[in-house]
Order: C-alpha cells, then structure tokens, then sequence
C-alpha cells in the first residue's frame, strides 16, 4: 500500500530504541518548502540597523568574488532595510571609528575570529557567518552543545571533518590544514582524521568521537538536519567550523552573543580566551 501512494516506510522500536534517526530523517525530508524559509540575519537586525561584515580577503577568497553565505548575508540585511558595511579584518578599525555610532553587530569569517573578538567593542553583538549559518541550515543548540565534545578529545580519537561541498583545496586549507593543526594542539598529540565531502557522508558514525561540519551552504536545510539526526544516532557530538573555531579560541559565549539563550548554555564553567594562540 505504501508504495503505491508513494510513500516509504519508516522501520522503528520505541522499545529498543531503534530506528528513531531513521524517522527523524524521514520527517525532515517530508517537510513543506515553507520548512527552509528562515532568515540568516534579518531578525537580529531592525531597519537602518549597521552591520559590519567582516570578509577577509586570502587564497581561500574566490577571485573577483565573495563566498555565497557572505553573498546571501548581504542580501538579507538589505531584505531587512539595515545597512550592509562590508570590510576586510585589516579596515575593521578604521571603519569602526568612522561610524557614529557602534554598529548592532559585527559579523566575521571565522577564521580571523581572534583579531576582530579583540577590536570589537563590548557591547556589540559579534558572532560568524559560520554561526549565522548553524542556525539558518541547521539546529544551531545542538552544535553548540556539540563544542564539549572538544574538550573531550584524547590523543588518537578519530575525527570526522565533513564539508557539503568539493570545493578546490588551497593552502593552508581550513577543513584540511588548519583545524586540524588547531586541534592537535588542543589535545597535545595526535589525532585521526577522516575527511567527507559532497554527498559522501559516512552512513555508520559510531566510529567517531567528534564531528566538524562545514557550514552547509551547499546543501538545504534538510540535508544539514538530517545529518545531525545521524550524529545524534551514534551519540557523537557535532559542531561546525565557526562554532569549533569560537571554541578553540575561547570566545564561543562573545560568538553567540546575538543568541543569549545559548549562552547561558555556556555560562558554567567556560573559560574564556584559553586558545587564542591557535589563531596564529
């Protein structure tokens, strides 16, 4: 019967536990188009409201172009009526002393989060367009609750570093080069590192003990909930870069400051500014 109204059914146990992923996924993949229709920044901004963009301009940079979520950020803000000032970490400061008055938030590529932490001025929402991300693709509470899982790290855990897409490798590549370097130094040995792009996400991750996503511009929501379903299968944490950068760094609760539900998530404990020597 199923198959002809086209449906697919679901396998389950509530009893044993089993099967409860494969629902989840099931009912993400059913949902209405209206389901992926949720705003990067825009409600975190009112009208004439100025946000600094941070961009950096690098080898990882396309030529003569932005990244699409710097390009689909821009577009929100001017859906929203705010003001879109865009600069590279290297005019942050300039541009901060030339507004009159202190900008509503400041977003950047997390990559250069340490500097622009340090130049923003309390007070300012800060946070990444990797962040803005976790929430606009995915579910931004659970990969935030997902950072502990770093800190529990021990040499020779293995560590999946998934990205959406297949995008050329550059030097110094963040998915390949620089989280990684960043996280052996965080648990002061080595590290297993397994890497997915595209479509080729592991079915079983059971093997894992952390999961580092990209921040899934290249794929919808679905695909990004889906994903973390399947982490939350397997009991492994996930995060995604901005949120593990943040992390490293020490300054998640500063990273989520638009996002103050969460950071009381983080209040216990965290301490602040422990790895900035990772941003080096």
């Amino acid at each position: 019967w199923s198959q002809t109204q086209g449906l697919e059914p679901v396998a389950l146990s509530a009893l044993r536990g089993r099967g409860i992923a494969d629902l989840k996924v099931a009912i993400i993949r059913s949902a209405p188009p209206a389901f992926d229709e949720l705003s990067i920044i825009g409600d975190l901004v009112t009208p004439g409201d100025v946000a600094v963009l941070v961009v950096p301009i690098d080898k990882a940079a396309p030529k003569g172009r932005i990244i699409l979520p710097q390009v689909q950020t821009i577009r929100d803000l001017l859906d929203h009526q705010a003001l879109a000032l865009v600069v590279t970490e290297r005019e942050l400061p300039q541009a901060l002393a030339g507004l009159r008055a202190r900008p509503k938030m400041v977003v950047t590529d997390s990559q250069v989060f340490a500097k622009v932490e340090a130049e923003t001025p309390a007070g300012v929402m800060l946070t990444s367009f990797s962040i803005l991300f976790a929430r606009y693709k995915g579910d931004l509470a659970t990969l935030v609750a997902g950072a502990r899982g770093i800190d529990r790290l021990q040499p020779g855990d293995r560590v999946l570093l998934a990205e959406a897409c297949t995008h050329h490798r550059v030097e110094d590549d963040i998915g390949r080069v620089k989280l990684p370097r960043w996280l052996r130094q965080k648990v002061e040995g080595e590290l297993n590192f397994t890497w997915s792009s595209g479509h080729g996400f592991p079915d079983d991750l059971s093997d894992y003990r952390l999961i580092i996503h990209c921040g899934g511009c290249m794929i919808n929501r679905r695909e990004m909930l889906a994903r973390i379903a399947r982490a939350q299968e397997a009991a492994v944490p996930i995060v995604n870069y901005g949120i593990c950068i943040a992390h490293l760094m020490g300054i998640l609760p500063r990273a989520l400051s638009p996002f103050p539900e969460l950071q009381a998530m983080l209040q216990n404990n965290y301490q602040t500014k422990e790895c900035n020597a990772y941003a080096q």
